[in-house]
């Protein structure tokens, strides 16, 4: 009786899921001939091809979408026969502090997976201001902490564990926004955002006269006032949401990069956080790949 490969049904959900060959390979570890072979074996398994040269890309073909809507019941078992015998199950309560942009196209990427892999373990998030967070850290600290990071949060993150990765700072807006090139006007967070202090830095620096027409700290928010065209802000290129675009726009000044830290605090339950550290580390390097 024929049987197939797991490990290669799970590489061929990865490349679906994350929509390219490379990246899939960068999440599993494997380089990207690696990743062809095993969708080659599967392919002469099942006696079909699974994927259709679309430009230069391989994209998911009709028998190949099919494959995946079955393979992830079966995958989900696999991980759960696994969980079930485990001698020590993952569980606790974790506490993660994120940035709201953070929060809004990181975390329903993540909360899924995470969850069916470890339902035992509890997530309580706090989305605010990585300022907010970095305050409220220092009287309860949380598990895990992503922020913007900056020189002074130095010493807050000295005890703890983590990685930071870098990221591009960009100009965000409506589609059909135009821009105003005697005055800029904007949307931004409250003081204490890293985005808004480098942005009116660049600003002032390119001697641009500028506007700040709408404050609030809630990325829906500063979305719904710059659809509505009252400005213009600054985002990580990875968090820019789905209903705002990235201006070309060579008048505008430059934004340079930010560095998005991770810390980690193994005090109470280290198996569980490091879990989801990697769950979250995997995550951003797919979308800084983006």
């Amino acid at each position: 009786m024929k049987q197939l490969s797991l490990e290669n049904l799970r590489t061929f959900v990865t490349v679906v899921e994350l929509d390219g060959f490379s990246r899939a390979g960068e999440v599993l570890g494997r380089s990207q001939p690696a990743v062809s072979l095993q969708i080659k074996k599967l392919e002469e398994q099942l006696g079909t091809r699974l994927f259709q040269k679309q430009g230069q890309r391989q994209v998911v073909n009709h028998a190949g979408q099919k494959l995946y809507e079955l393979a992830i019941p079966l995958l989900k078992q696999n991980d759960h026969i696994f969980q079930f015998f485990a001698e020590k199950p993952v569980s606790g309560n974790l506490r993660l502090g994120i940035p709201s942009e953070f929060a809004t196209q990181l975390l329903p990427s993540i909360i899924g997976s995470f969850n069916n892999m470890y339902p035992d373990v509890t997530l309580e998030v706090t989305s605010s201001l990585s300022a907010s967070l970095l305050e409220k850290h220092r009287s309860k600290p949380f598990d895990l902490l992503l922020t913007i990071a900056a020189q002074n949060d130095a010493e807050i993150h000295a005890e703890a564990e983590g990685f930071t990765l870098t990221d591009e700072l960009v100009w965000v807006g409506s589609e059909k926004q135009a821009i105003n090139q005697s005055s800029v006007d904007l949307v931004v967070a409250p003081e204490g955002c890293r985005y808004r202090e480098q942005l009116l830095r660049s600003l002032n620096s390119a001697g641009l006269h500028h506007h700040i027409r709408y404050t609030i700290s809630d990325i829906t928010g500063i979305s719904a006032a710059i659809q509505q065209g009252l400005g213009i802000t600054a985002l990580a290129k990875s968090t820019v949401p789905d209903n705002l675009v990235i201006i070309e726009n060579t008048a505008l000044p430059p934004l340079g990069k930010i560095a998005i830290q991770l810390s980690v605090r193994h005090q109470r339950n280290k198996e569980a956080t490091d879990k989801l550290a990697e769950f979250i580390r995997t995550r951003l390097a797919v979308n800084l790949s983006h």
